[in-house]
């Protein structure tokens, strides 16, 4: 049965290991596409919690490298929540979350003028999974790259 894989021909196997991501062909260096793809913008909590785990502290190192290294991007540090409790401990929380990675950033040398916060709370759920994975994937922070201040900007 096995005979059958040698009749492959490995020489002109094409690598798609390293090929582009769907989408994003040419990714310039200080792009969104660029933090999104290569840095990372989901930063995910433990329930209940606004404690930023060894994951995430990965995570927040390369993203504080990277904004160091793109300074003309500013960034809007969105927090969101699935946790027991009330809507208002939910909105509190996701705050939480978003104030421990802006504070992060900023004990990294990002700019905190640069940075700002909203707590979405439940108001922003992760849709199109059970149950189970979307309150796991709800427990976030997203960076996002902004280009301008928005209305949810404390300046």
């Amino acid at each position: 049965m096995l005979a059958g894989c040698s009749s492959v021909d490995t020489l002109t196997t094409p690598d798609v290991t390293n090929a582009a991501a769907a989408g994003f062909v040419d990714i310039r260096p200080g792009s969104e596409e660029e933090f999104m793809i290569n840095v990372g913008r989901r930063i995910f909590f433990d329930r209940g919690s606004a404690e930023l785990t060894e994951t995430a502290r990965m995570t927040i190192d390369k993203q504080a490298a990277w904004l160091r290294a793109n300074p003309r991007w500013l960034v809007k540090i969105q927090g969101h929540a699935d946790d027991p409790g009330s809507e208002a401990a939910n909105k509190a929380l996701s705050t939480k979350r978003a104030e421990a990675v802006r504070d992060a950033l900023v004990a990294l040398g990002v700019d905190g003028k640069r940075m700002w916060i909203k707590g979405y709370g439940i108001e922003r759920p992760v849709t199109d999974c059970d149950e189970l994975t979307c309150h796991v994937q709800n427990r976030r922070v997203v960076v996002n790259l902004r280009e301008e201040f928005d209305e949810a900007a404390r300046r």
